[in-house]
């Protein structure tokens, strides 16, 4: 026994004494008993030096931890921490490998707070960074890990990291997102993938879930927009009776991320080496129908439709009222009630996205028939699908509950069966008698096609003159809520369902318009605020007869308000079109314009830095919405601080869409004889030729910019024995290096100087002379939230009060300016 022991001990030493020498030869990717990881020493890189471990603090923190980044990446971008929950409070941390095979982190009182707290005990470990990204602890030369850093990730999935559950160890891997972009502790955000019933992921804010992905059918989750093949990376879910779990492996040299952001975002990440900056892949959530059971049981989401929210065909809703109301909660009913004694049937529905999967069944090697078979004889099975669509469709997915989050969608999603009443199906005797109609009309139709179209067109005449003098002369909506009004967007004739309110009830509402209940009012008309008899608060935006605005801007507004949907843009809740009033329902917001809290002393001091640069950043993905993400492609061209309304949590919300126009072309924009929008706001090109495009947004956005910083406005601003207006201000100051003298002098308390710093020269990015020399939105939220090179600044457009005042004079001789 004492020689084995003596033996032992001379192995120890021999592999500490290799291992020291390996150190000293510069491979610095390990950690072991004797090489420690130091804050304030040399970090460790893993062999292909793709990555690199250290100590850091987060933003402007002073808190120190131990952390994972790129190492060739000019950006410094954290995808894994150790000690998120302990931060160090100095900078005399260090990281070491004890006995029995232990990673612990000590601070300078050598206590530990943070340790890998493996069960297994191992002699002569290490820890060893990969060139995955993985940190690992094993036993020197050994191949079996004890612990590894895949197994706790932070906020980001990195290729070949495995999210779900191991059924072995019992054990779930998921992420979770920062408390905020200087504290890596656990946040609101969490993503799973979710193997009970069947395996699909989720996004979580607490317990609640927000997103759901849909099952994984073989090649992608079922009906997920953003679940699209890559030529970049290979994605999928994998079940075993040991695991189940989402991964992804790349297919090129690309970097790429998918990261759990704090705002509760799931977003996939690119490394451009060209501008030496990350862009954005793909973001999850997309739009409104993807709120997890948005339209509830047996209710269908289609973004392009409005409302979003319809039951599916042969359902009806629950409780009809409250649909109306946009309240689409409880869901639709099947119109006609099951009775399994004389027999269901089951139809079909095509391009959906799969409903929960939670309290399903499945089985892998059913076909289609059999699952039919199956879930007849079940009076409880409510739908069934294929499981894999590959090769044609295998397998066999069972629901025995109410189907949730049904999405609708044109091309992409799945073939669904779900059960109806026997009475429902018709299809048989429709066919019969279309046959028999089919053959008749064969013989009729040569004799009598005269005649026929000439009964088709008088009645069409008569249709539509009916149509035109109910809407025109008498001013109303149809009974079920229709409003039909031609858009003229090349040919284009929309008709849109959206609730109908009564004038009696928005007159009770509003207290008879009182003036006690005035809000606002602008170039539409005044804005009230009311409340309907249950409780419910509601802006209305009323068309005052002699408004500069008229019908067409009207209509305007329920066209772009109605199709869009997005957290930063005010929802329409409906409309009123009687005896000669058109009035608009909107979302209250109780604490009104942007511009009344930063012009002037009396609210300035309400909103700090940080949720001033909340703001700026929610404008920001707003008009990342209207200009790339939503179905119409929109211009707002009226963008400036009164346009721009705040919930009770200070979130922004872009309104007042009376002069927005359809993007159809993004760099070169469109041409019109009659400028519209406000003085101060309005870019050189379109002010001056009337020329517009997305970029004439992007100027409006700067200037807006300009103003949250500083709290002036630009159309007032004049500093003293200066000609310069607050563009060429700011100007300025960027050139001589003083940017931060901007800022408002209420923020010295709150604001980050180096955010602050850089809000000022991405506003300044955003009003440059030319369009083609500034950002697009996307750009501009990704400069904002990330701490890599700007852009050179070129001079801006209109800095000079001279040249204001011209632009002043042309829209009011040559334009029509709001």
């Amino acid at each position: 026994m004492k020689k084995a022991s003596l033996k032992e001990r001379f192995y120890q030493f021999l592999l500490m004494y290799l291992y020291s020498i390996h150190h000293s030869y510069g491979a610095t990717d390990t950690i072991t008993a004797t090489y420690f990881l130091k804050d304030g020493g040399a970090n460790i890189a893993s062999a292909g030096e793709t990555f690199e471990m250290g100590f850091f603090s987060p933003g402007n923190s002073k808190l120190r931890y131990v952390g994972i980044w790129y190492k060739n990446i000019s950006v410094r971008t954290v995808v894994w921490v150790a000690n998120r929950e302990a931060p160090l409070t100095s900078g005399s941390g260090i990281l070491k490998v004890i006995e029995p095979g232990l990673l612990v982190l000590l601070n300078g009182t050598d206590n530990v707070v943070w340790s890998t707290n493996t069960s297994r005990s191992a002699q002569n470990s290490i820890a060893q960074l990969l060139d995955s990204g993985n940190l690992v602890v094993k036993e020197a030369g050994g191949g079996n890990f004890l612990w590894q850093s895949f197994d706790h990730p932070t906020d980001t999935l990195l290729p070949g990291m495995k999210l779900g559950w191991n059924f072995v160890t019992d054990r779930e891997v998921y992420l979770s997102s920062w408390k905020n972009g200087e504290d890596p502790a656990p946040g609101d955000f969490t993503y799973h993938c979710d193997p009970s019933g069947y395996p699909q992921n989720f996004l979580k804010k607490g317990n609640n879930v927000v997103y759901r992905s849909g099952p994984w059918n073989g090649l992608r989750f079922s009906g997920a927009t953003s679940s699209r093949d890559s030529p970049l990376y290979t994605f999928g879910i994998f079940s075993s009776k040991t695991e189940v779990y989402f991964t992804y492996k790349l297919l090129s040299s690309v970097i790429t991320r998918l990261i759990l952001n704090h705002n509760g975002d799931l977003q996939r990440w690119t490394w451009g080496d060209r501008k030496q900056d990350w862009g954005p892949y793909l973001s999850i959530p997309t739009d409104s129908c993807d709120v997890y059971k948005l339209c509830g049981a047996y209710g269908s989401c289609n973004s392009v439709n409005s409302p979003v929210c319809g039951c599916l065909d042969k359902f009806v809703p629950k409780h009809n009222e409250s649909w109306q109301k946009a309240d689409w909660s409880a869901g639709c009913v099947r119109r006609t009630e099951l009775n399994c004694l004389k027999g269901d049937v089951f139809l079909k529905y095509s391009h959906v996205k799969l409903p929960d999967t939670r309290n399903s069944l499945s089985n892998v090697t059913m076909t289609l028939e059999e699952c039919k078979n199956i879930c007849s004889k079940n009076c409880s099975c409510m739908a069934y699908s294929n499981l894999d669509i590959r090769n044609g469709g295998s397998g066999c997915l069972l629901w025995f509950n109410d189907l949730l989050d049904i999405r609708q969608l044109s091309n992409e999603g799945q073939d669904i069966y779900i059960r109806m009443a026997a009475s429902e199906l018709v299809a048989d005797s429709r066919e019969k008698s279309d046959g028999k109609i089919r053959k008749i009309l064969l013989w009729i139709l040569p004799l009598s096609v005269g005649v026929i179209l000439v009964i088709l067109i008088v009645l069409i005449c008569q249709r539509r003159r009916k149509k035109a003098l109910n809407i025109i002369k008498k001013g109303k909506c149809g009974r079920n809520g229709n409003f039909k009004m031609d858009y003229n967007s090349g040919s284009c004739t929309e008709e849109f369902e959206i609730p109908l309110f009564d004038l009696s009830t928005i007159t009770k509402a509003t207290n008879n318009f009182s003036a006690k209940r005035k809000i606002g009012e602008g170039g539409f008309g005044p804005v009230y605020k009311g409340i309907l008899e249950q409780g419910q608060e509601v802006a209305v935006k009323r068309l005052s007869k002699t408004s500069a605005q008229g019908e067409d801007e009207f209509k305007n507004e329920v066209v772009y308000i109605a199709k869009l949907q997005h957290r930063n843009l005010v929802k329409i809740l409906g409309c009123c079109i009687e005896g000669g009033e058109k009035m608009l329902i909107l979302e209250y917001l109780p604490n009104g314009s942007l511009d009344s809290f930063i012009f002037g002393d009396r609210q300035s001091m309400v909103l700090d830095w940080p949720k001033r640069f909340h703001i700026i950043n929610g404008i920001a993905r707003g008009l990342v919405y209207l200009h790339q993400d939503s179905p119409l492609k929109i211009i707002h061209r009226d963008l400036k601080a009164n346009n721009i309304l705040l919930d009770n949590d200070m979130n922004p919300k872009i309104s007042d869409f009376g002069i927005a126009r359809i993007s159809e072309e993004d760099e070169i924009g469109a041409m019109t004889n009659r400028v519209i929008g406000t003085y101060g706001y309005l870019s050189p090109e379109y002010a001056l030729h009337g020329e517009y495009s997305v970029k004439s947004d992007v100027f409006s956005f700067g200037i807006l910019v300009l103003e949250i910083v500083s709290g002036k406005s630009n159309r007032r601003f004049s500093p003293p024995d200066l000609s310069l207006n607050l563009l060429g201000y700011a100007w300025e100051l960027y050139k001589e290096g003083r940017s931060i003298e901007l800022l408002d002098e209420h923020l010295c308390d709150s604001c980050l100087t180096p955010e602050v710093e850089r809000s000022i020269r991405v506003g300044l990015l955003c009003v440059q002379q030319r369009p083609e020399d500034r950002p697009s939105m996307s750009s501009v939220v990704l400069m904002l939230n990330n701490e890599g090179p700007l852009p050179r600044v070129k001079q801006p457009g209109f800095y000079v009060e001279e040249d204001a005042q011209y632009v002043e004079l042309f829209s009011s001789q040559y334009a029509h300016t709001i």
